[in-house]
């Protein structure tokens, strides 16, 4: 079977290259519609994108691949999962037996819905108007749940959807992990508050040109490792990265003259992912070893960069000089200490792309929290504003002005990404884990840092995450490079270490 199977996983490999080739140029529309489309050809990129799509999936479920797969599951091949041969047989084969519980009009409907969605949303969220936006995203969400109904679950729907985006993990488990950050962080948010001491915060909210904030964060980007010959950088309404091959990476963001922060770490942000993108073996293009492991662990490598790095003081003694240089007006005469106080400050906040890193996650367990019950029918999408607002009284103490500050303010749900919220905490969490690691492998990553050297760290990402591809799932992945279970210890640690001292509570 050896040399028949060698033949019949190199026909494998070759369909899901050709498949791939179809989802970049599908993932090229994507990103064109959330940056240069004109308005009016909305209708008609909707008929682009869901025709690509079941053509797509009909490719993706041909019957061929079940042969094959059902061949290579039993083959020496597939012996050792964590190797390439092995990884691709068990991703394909996992992926296979999804899809082919979706019938072609129904991964139609959803990506039509979905693209329509998006455009509906994008002129609601400008008019904080989300009567508009319901019919949208009431469909959306009935096809959310035939998907998960076609899928299958342990315990509840969303555990079909949320293992779309972190394969292998449960509802339950998720929610004992947001619960364990809000018990952790809670206590710390409360003593700063209590403390009395604020953050100069009016330092980031002066005025900060445009053209200034895009050369200042390009230059940040590239001195991270961003490699701005294989991407680029472009605004939108709401900041994302598409991977769209080996050398073409894409990055937004959206930009606030009187916000510093808005602009500046949405694109270390979206770096870190562009970084993870960049980094996957091109030769695996297509195929598992090429592909990132989960939504989580693509989190971690953007939250790693935007907060562990980016938020860090050496960060800022290396970069403040340069901001300096940037924005004369704004920070002439100040100092870098206070700078650094500034975007760390720890305030409840309505928007979740610009919370701190404490708050972030109370932000992220709100969204979890009404997904969940709308799919199981505790409440209908028209219960959404008041419930969002209920919420953010209840875990922020604060109310949004209008919906698109907001239940409008993501554009997830009306892209279909329902079950994607937690991912965003687990990368949180798998950051803060890694980043130790590395810190303990590197021996003077701070110091290094802090000579605006951050090589190394690319390259310990590169090499133990970016390279490694599909072949662990996350949980495996985490055992493997730090020799302990994914814990949130390391995290809450860490933001107790940098955040007492600031505060003076230490």
């Amino acid at each position: 079977m050896q040399d028949g199977g060698n033949e019949m996983l190199a026909l494998l490999c070759e369909e899901a290259r050709e498949t791939a080739l179809l989802e970049s140029i599908e993932a090229l529309l994507g990103w064109d519609e959330r940056t240069y489309l004109p308005p009016a050809g909305g209708a008609f990129r909707a008929e682009q994108m869901t025709y690509l799509s079941g053509w797509i999936h009909r490719r993706r479920t041909d019957p061929r691949i079940g042969g094959w797969l059902d061949q290579l599951l039993d083959s020496p091949l597939a012996a050792d999962p964590h190797s390439d041969s092995g990884a691709t047989i068990r991703e394909l084969n996992r992926e296979y037996r999804r899809l082919v519980k979706l019938p072609p009009a129904f991964v139609e409907e959803l990506t039509r819905a979905s693209v329509l969605g998006q455009q509906a949303w994008t002129e609601a969220r400008k008019n904080h108007d989300f009567p508009s936006f319901q019919p949208f995203l009431e469909r959306i969400f009935t096809l959310k749940r035939e998907q998960a109904e076609q899928w299958g679950y342990s315990n509840e729907p969303y555990d079909a959807l949320l293992d779309d985006f972190e394969p292998g993990a449960q509802t339950a488990e998720v929610a004992e992990t947001l619960e364990s950050l809000r018990a952790g962080l809670a206590p710390l948010v409360a003593a700063i508050a209590e403390c009395g001491r604020q953050a100069p915060s009016e330092l980031l909210r002066r005025d900060y040109p445009r053209a200034a904030q895009q050369a200042f964060g390009e230059q940040a980007a590239a001195a991270i490792g961003f490699d701005f010959r294989r991407g680029r950088l472009d605004v939108t309404h709401h900041p994302f990265c598409s991977g769209l091959g080996p050398d073409d990476c894409r990055i937004t963001t959206r930009f606030d003259e009187r916000h510093f922060s808005s602009a500046f770490f949405g694109i270390l942000h979206e770096a870190g992912h562009g970084m993870y993108d960049q980094g996957l073996r091109s030769d695996q293009f297509g195929l598992p070893p090429g592909s990132y492991i989960s939504l989580g662990i693509h989190e971690s490598q953007s939250r790693l960069w935007e907060n562990l790095v980016g938020r860090s003081a050496a960060f800022w003694q290396h970069f403040f000089p340069q901001a300096q240089q940037h924005f004369p007006e704004a920070l002439a005469g100040e100092r870098w200490e206070d700078f650094w106080f500034a975007v760390n400050a720890v305030r409840p906040s309505l928007i979740r792309v610009e919370a701190d890193e404490v708050t972030y996650n109370l932000h992220i367990i709100i969204r979890f929290e009404l997904e969940r019950a709308v799919l199981s029918g505790e409440l209908t999408v028209g219960d959404l504003p008041q419930a969002w607002n209920e919420r953010y009284r209840k875990y922020l103490g604060i109310t949004p002005p209008g919906d698109g500050d907001g239940v409008l303010q993501d554009i997830h749900w009306s892209a279909g990404l329902v079950g994607y919220f937690p991912t965003y905490s687990l990368g949180n969490v798998f950051a803060a884990q890694f980043f130790r690691q590395a810190e303990q492998d590197l021996g003077d990553l701070t110091d290094r840092m802090g000579r605006g050297d951050f090589a190394p760290l690319k390259q310990w990402l590169n090499q133990h995450i970016h390279q490694v591809g599909r072949c662990y799932r996350a949980s495996e992945l985490v055992q493997h490079i730090t020799g302990q279970p994914l814990s949130a210890e390391p995290m809450i640690q860490g933001l107790r270490d940098k955040l007492l001292p600031l505060y003076g509570l230490a």
